[in-house]
């Protein structure tokens, strides 16, 4: 039988040209882009520049012609050529791939510490959604909106109004259909920290009230922000189902550093999954399978 502990591995270079993703935007970026201001920004808002530079970096991301390293290894003087890549994080699923790793570690080696986690889920009603989606920049009071909230609920909850969450936020504009605009805030927190040093753990409670906190938070950002006044306010007020919602199902044990690390990869997912993408260059048809 002959003895393979000794062989060399065999690189294989990333083809970035055989996914369904750049021959979709190699074929029709550019056409996109110029039509965009007739056919879709009313609908879809400002073309931000931004978005050009990301996609045609992605296009040119593992081309040899592009640029490379050669990488040897001292010892056995195997080489390979490295493509440069084009850190598109959030839109390159390889690039991306990288920092999802990267963030995952990072986050259970220096915040998250070995006390029992949760991922709370903040969203906002449909009707509200088109403010965001025209001034990015509320986003990010958004994401203080929550934490403001999260901060209020737990310290009334657990009873130490000195107390303090380790909380990690992250933005999202996406759900389970990319294409449609749908601002939320992923948080992973569960307890109150003292001056003390002492962890409390937050109860199995109704997040109804942390609901309502985060509603009040919200319409009082918008309204400061001239978005919307008291007559919007009052007809929101109204609805049977206000629209907001706070879910904290998923939890992570304190001894689980795998579910930590998961946890934390999971809310800086990519917009999009390459598995679900399929593109039919001869009838220029896309299919992204998602949930029903």
């Amino acid at each position: 039988m002959e003895d393979i502990s000794n062989m060399r591995s065999v690189y294989h270079p990333r083809m970035p040209e055989d996914s369904p993703l750049w021959r979709l935007l190699d074929n029709h970026y550019e056409n996109f882009e110029c039509c965009y201001e007739d056919r879709f920004e009313q609908k879809y808002g400002f073309f931000r520049p931004i978005i050009g530079e990301v996609v045609r970096n992605y296009l040119t991301c593992g081309d040899l012609k592009n640029g490379f390293a050669r990488v040897r290894c001292g010892n056995c003087s195997a080489e390979y050529l490295l493509t440069f890549s084009c850190k598109g994080r959030w839109f390159c699923p390889s690039c991306h791939a990288k920092k999802v790793v990267q963030f995952g570690e990072l986050i259970k080696e220096t915040l998250l510490y070995p006390v029992p986690h949760r991922q709370y889920v903040f969203s906002i009603p449909i009707m509200l959604r088109i403010y965001f989606k025209h001034d990015r920049a509320l986003l990010t009071k958004l994401c203080q909106c929550a934490y403001h909230s999260l901060l209020i609920f737990l310290q009334n909850v657990i009873g130490f109004q000195d107390g303090a969450p380790g909380v990690v936020l992250t933005i999202h504009t996406f759900g389970d259909y990319p294409e449609k605009f749908h601002p939320h805030i992923h948080a992973i927190s569960d307890g109150l920290f003292r001056k003390t040093g002492a962890f409390y753990v937050m109860p199995d409670v109704d997040l109804k009230p942390l609901e309502e906190i985060f509603r009040a938070k919200v319409f009082g950002m918008l309204k400061e922000e001239g978005k919307i006044d008291d007559d919007i306010i009052r007809k929101l007020m109204k609805w049977r189902h206000s629209g907001f919602s706070v879910h904290n199902k998923a939890r992570v044990a304190k001894d689980d550093e795998k579910g930590r690390v998961a946890l934390a990869q999971y809310i800086i997912r990519n917009t999009f999954s390459l598995e679900k993408l399929a593109y039919n260059r001869e009838t220029g048809t896309v299919i992204y399978r998602s949930k029903i």
